[in-house]
């Protein structure tokens, strides 16, 4: 028996398949340097949230407005690669978890300096 629950293998699995798809299938000439970092979905596998870090500050919106375009497109590819009963719909979100990590090393850091 595996050791975690179904939707953590799904969504592994998944944020594999659409990093990949993202940096192969997608030939958008605007999209930026992405990196899916983590997809979260549903106990039900109906719906897939994917985070996506994305490197330039100011590319974000668009970039997020492009994958978000795309969807139908990468969903479809999963389909072809992934069997499963259902493919869950696909939402992109930005991953603010980067940017959280910096700032508590930069607060850590000034406290490092007071002391």
């Amino acid at each position: 028996m595996f050791p975690y629950k179904r939707a953590q293998r799904v969504s592994d699995l998944l944020r594999e398949e659409i990093a990949d798809i993202i940096m192969k299938k997608v030939k958008d000439p605007r999209l930026g340097f992405v990196t899916v970092t983590g997809v979260e979905i549903t106990d039900d596998l109906k719906i897939a949230k994917a985070f996506v870090s994305i490197l330039k500050e100011e590319e974000r919106e668009t970039t997020l407005a492009i994958l978000n375009a795309a969807k139908g497109y990468i969903r479809s590819e999963v389909a072809k690669r992934v069997r499963m009963k259902s493919i869950p719909s696909l939402e992109f979100r930005i991953d603010e978890s980067i940017a959280y990590g910096d700032r508590i090393d930069k607060l850590l850091k000034e406290i490092k300096e007071k002391l």
